[in-house]
């Protein structure tokens, strides 16, 4: 097993490590100023009163506001990205068809839906679920947010997929080919399975696009995380406290997809266990960025002797 870096940078001597230090001090010094002129505005705005933030500290507030907000976001979000990628994985591959019309059907049907604004969509589909009764009155809204969502990134997604499978070795398709494979076999026997594997850190950041933009929901009157944080700000007239307790959640929230878009990443760089893709990547300790020599770790079976001169 080895472990390959490459060296993009020298590494900087004294002078450089003093500055770099010097910079790191200045910037944070920066930073806490920064952070105390905030503090200090809000302080004299009245901003930072106990009143204004002691209702998070109520447990009715979350089980009644944020509980449920959370449980739409997250709801809407997560059957979005599930029939997003279902129509991206049908809608990348008729891009990809044999036939002319089917790839200019795919193709109108994508372009034409990316390039239309999400809110506009969900204004849409609300008003027409609404006018022929497509769905109960109480799932218009939440059906209109997951129709808009789908339809928006499973569109980039099969854009992400097209291009995925473009990029690959067109040996691969050659071979295939020489085998007496057919086109259908190739796509999802050879191609397929390896766009999807290096589409997935790219489909985790759809999913945090599609969890932020299902805020647009309230402007149609769905129940999700802002809706329910402006709620509790008229009630509480608490409107910054409210947004900033929203924010840290969707923070937090989209912080965890991120790392798992990072781990997913590292996991298929390292070419191991696709299938199991939360799998621990085994990787040096301290490598360093010294030299090229000290970055290239490779791994030696017990008792190997290095030979640094072929004459020895």
């Amino acid at each position: 097993m080895s472990v390959r870096a490459t060296v993009l940078y020298d590494t900087p001597g004294p002078k450089g490590r003093r500055n770099n230090r010097i910079y790191t001090v200045i910037t944070a010094v920066v930073l806490l100023a920064l952070i105390a002129w905030v503090l200090k505005t809000l302080n004299d705005k009245e901003q930072l009163r106990a009143e204004l933030w002691t209702p998070f500290l109520d447990g009715r507030t979350w089980t009644t506001y944020l509980l449920p907000g959370l449980r739409g976001t997250l709801l809407s979000a997560a059957l979005s990205i599930v029939l997003a990628f279902i129509f991206g994985v049908v809608m990348g591959l008729g891009r990809l068809s044999q036939f002319k019309f089917v790839r200019i059907i795919c193709g109108v049907i994508v372009e034409f839906f990316r390039a239309i604004p999400v809110l506009l969509l969900m204004i849409f589909a609300y008003q027409l679920f609404a006018v022929y009764d497509v769905v109960p009155s109480r799932q218009l809204a939440f059906s209109a947010v997951v129709f808009a969502l789908t339809l928006y990134n499973g569109s980039v997604i099969a854009e992400i997929l097209r291009s995925g499978i473009q990029s690959l070795p067109k040996g691969q398709t050659e071979a295939s080919k020489a085998l007496g494979l057919s086109h259908n076999q190739t796509m999802y026997k050879i191609l397929l399975p390896q766009a999807i594997a290096s589409m997935l850190p790219a489909l985790i950041a759809q999913m945090v696009i599609a969890l932020k933009d299902s805020a647009l929901g309230y402007q149609i009157g769905y129940v999700e995380l802002v809706r329910n944080g402006t709620n509790i700000a008229s009630v509480n007239r608490n409107y910054l406290a409210s947004l900033i307790v929203v924010a840290i959640i969707m923070i937090l929230i989209n912080w965890g997809l991120t790392l798992l878009a990072e781990r997913i990443e590292r996991q298929l760089r390292a070419g191991r266990a696709r299938k199991n893709i939360v799998a621990a990547v085994p990787h040096e300790k301290d490598q360093g960025l010294d030299t090229k020599d000290n970055v290239n770790v490779d791994w030696h079976a017990e008792g190997y002797t290095e030979i640094k001169n072929p004459a020895q």
